[in-house]
């Protein structure tokens, strides 16, 4: 039984390191990595709030401010992160 080894287009893309301008690669990174401590506090406190003992109508009023603040905190990175995208679209086009 042999395997097919043909390459396709979309798979050779998507093996193809992706290469970025080394003078932005920190501003991404940072920004990503802002990104993630965001979600990963956000997730945390839900978690930790859903594992408490306190009454289920409080937990979902909590729940929904968190949600609240988690969605105000990301916007303005993902922006950030959206300028740099086009930034170095623009810089390997």
């Amino acid at each position: 039984m042999s395997a097919n080894r043909e390459h396709h287009p979309a798979q050779a893309a998507m093996a193809a390191p992706r290469l970025y301008p080394s003078e932005l690669l920190p501003s991404l990174q940072s920004l990503l990595v802002t990104l993630a401590d965001i979600d990963f506090e956000h997730e945390s406190d839900v978690e930790t709030l859903r594992r408490s003992s306190a009454d289920e109508p409080l937990k979902q009023t909590v729940i929904k401010r968190l949600r609240e603040q988690h969605q105000k905190r990301r916007p303005p990175y993902v922006e950030q992160l959206e300028r740099l995208q086009k930034r170095m679209q623009a810089l390997v086009a």
